[in-house]
């Protein structure tokens, strides 16, 4: 056990408290004490505090303590107090412990991947008692929470006010200089956006690793040799960390075996939750995040152990790779990747937007892609163009009063000619939120565009994206063919084309969905040709009849 001597009794002199020595608590501790701030730290096991202050107590001005009172009673008032533990149960033990000591107007902020309902539930139940809550969605790992994470803070004015200036003082800066940081909207909007956050990265990252596996077992290359394929990735519009560091995991060599390093590590890729959950709400709110579920279902199936090894035997029945030409299969892969890294965070952006207007948020969009252009995990150089597509006057309002800000509308674009086609009875009402891409048909057209929509409906028909993307379809389209044809697992290239071609044809075939769910369940249908609700009496004279 590390020894350890804790002045006492405590004088108010920290500017924040830290609670939650672990690896993100205590490095976001010493990026505060590094810009200045004097820090009070705490953790249920005094040794880890202990470690800071002797391995890292000349970075900054730290007041250790092993109680929570003293820890408390440590800090200025009004307190802020960073929770950073593990979410679910622990953090709300630990918001517990840390509120008995406090005050009204006092403030605790979470700064773990919290489930956003938990962080709206939190806040209420700390205002009752006068708290201040801010859920505070972190990215940028263990070297971003030290050197500058993305920030993502949901709060209300009154208490972004006050910590505010703290999150921008440790938030990472941009090329421009503008810190990763924003108020993102009211309670849980912040953990909301970081969910969706994770939830892109989940798709980007088995977007690579498809990549990956299509040029391994097209061209037969090493590790070494895609490494070096990564590397030159990296200097085109691809650049981004997922791809820089992917180089580097690569080039690496397993010291014991002299193999190389991803070629020991075993093929189960696991996952912490936020990819689930995301998904989880996007189907809540209607929402086709197609590539960022693959994605999600792509770890699950690597971890099926028993389902694999009972597969293991079947058949693949595909031909045999005879690539000819090994450059123009390579940037093909390339230019799939960068049509499907959009489609992912297209899809990502439109679930945000739908969430901001099924939970009454302002969000700004293009202040979202602007704080992760550094400091977090999907940190990519096309994120400035995301930016320049939301501007300023792109923000997603709160809705009105009555719940109607733009609830279940569309606006009129390129391949909606089926928006109407939608469910009409009261499974659909009571199931699906707005922002999704089928409005109840008995309300779209009474309704209208209410304002309660973003002018970029979908951000992969942005002029820049469409423009660029369009360049690249057909190399998409090439590469899952291919992986088809020679039985290659692509589900998120898959899932990007099949989503793209779903949004851009003018009919889709969910017109006989709908048919047949008014034959067997009389869910009734919206026509192309006039207005109402219809049923076909399909048992009996099979008349039409309107009903609504």
């Amino acid at each position: 056990m590390t020894e350890h001597v804790f002045a006492t009794p405590p004088v108010a002199v920290a500017d924040l408290g830290v609670t939650g020595m672990g690896v993100m608590g205590s490095r976001l501790a010493r990026n505060f004490a590094r810009h200045g701030y004097t820090v009070a730290i705490h953790n249920v096991t005094p040794d880890m505090t202990a470690d800071v202050i002797n391995e890292h107590g000349e970075e900054g001005q730290f007041v250790p303590a092993d109680d929570m009172a003293d820890f408390v009673a440590s800090l200025k008032t009004p307190r802020v107090v960073l929770v950073m533990v593990v979410a679910g149960e622990i953090t709300d033990q630990v918001i517990e412990r840390v509120a008995q000591y406090l005050e009204p107007g006092d403030i605790i902020i979470d700064g773990g991947n919290a489930l956003y309902t938990d962080t709206i539930r939190r806040e209420k139940e700390l205002a009752e008692r006068g708290l201040l809550f801010v859920g505070a969605g972190v990215s940028g790992g263990a070297e971003g929470a030290l050197n500058g994470p993305s920030i993502m803070p949901g709060a209300s004015d009154e208490a972004y006010e006050r910590v505010g200036p703290l999150l921008t003082a440790i938030a990472a800066r941009a090329e421009d200089g503008e810190p990763c940081t924003t108020h993102i909207s009211t309670d849980g909007s912040g953990h909301y956006v970081k969910m969706v956050h994770n939830g892109i990265e989940y798709a980007d990252m088995q977007l690579i690793a498809e990549a990956y596996a299509l040029m391994r077992g097209a061209l037969d290359m090493t590790p070494a040799e895609m490494a070096k394929v990564f590397a030159a990735w990296n200097e085109t519009e691809l650049e981004s960390y997922l791809i820089e560091i992917t180089s580097e995991v690569l080039a690496k060599v397993d010291e014991e075996t002299g193999k190389p390093l991803v070629d020991v590590i075993v093929d189960q890729a696991g996952q912490k939750g936020t990819g689930r959950w995301t998904v989880q709400d996007a189907l809540d709110l209607g929402v086709p995040i197609t590539g960022i579920a693959e994605a999600t279902f792509a770890r699950a199936l690597s971890s099926s152990v028993p389902q694999r090894e009972a597969g293991a035997d079947l058949q693949a029945l595909a031909e045999a790779w005879d690539v000819t030409d090994r450059d123009a299969f390579i940037e093909d892969v390339r230019r799939a990747l960068y049509a499907s890294k959009v489609v992912a965070y297209s899809q990502g952006f439109d679930q945000i937007a739908a969430a901001a207007l099924e939970y009454d948020w302002n969000i700004d969009l293009g202040a979202v892609a602007k704080i992760w252009r550094a400091g977090c995990i999907i940190r990519a150089r096309f994120l400035d163009e995301i930016a320049a597509a939301y501007d300023a006057d792109h923000v997603i309002p709160a809705a009105t009063s009555d719940g109607d800000a733009g609830a279940g509308d569309e606006p009129d674009k390129d391949g909606a000619g089926t928006a109407n086609e939608a469910s009409t009875d009261s499974e659909h009402a009571a199931g699906e939120h707005s922002g999704t891409h089928t409005p109840d048909a008995e309300t779209a057209d009474a309704e209208g565009s209410s304002g309660g929509e973003t002018d970029v409906p979908l951000l992969l028909a942005a002029p820049h994206f469409r423009a660029t993307v369009e360049e690249c379809i057909p190399a998409l389209r090439r590469i899952v063919a291919q992986a088809a044809l020679h039985g290659v697992a692509v589900p998120a290239f898959g899932a990007s084309l099949a989503y793209y071609d779903g949004v851009r044809v003018n009919r889709l075939p969910a017109a006989l969905i709908q048919g047949l769910r008014d034959y067997f369940g009389s869910h009734t249908y919206a026509r192309i040709d006039k207005d109402g609700i219809f049923h076909t009496r399909w048992a009996e004279d099979g008349a039409e009849e309107k009903v609504g």
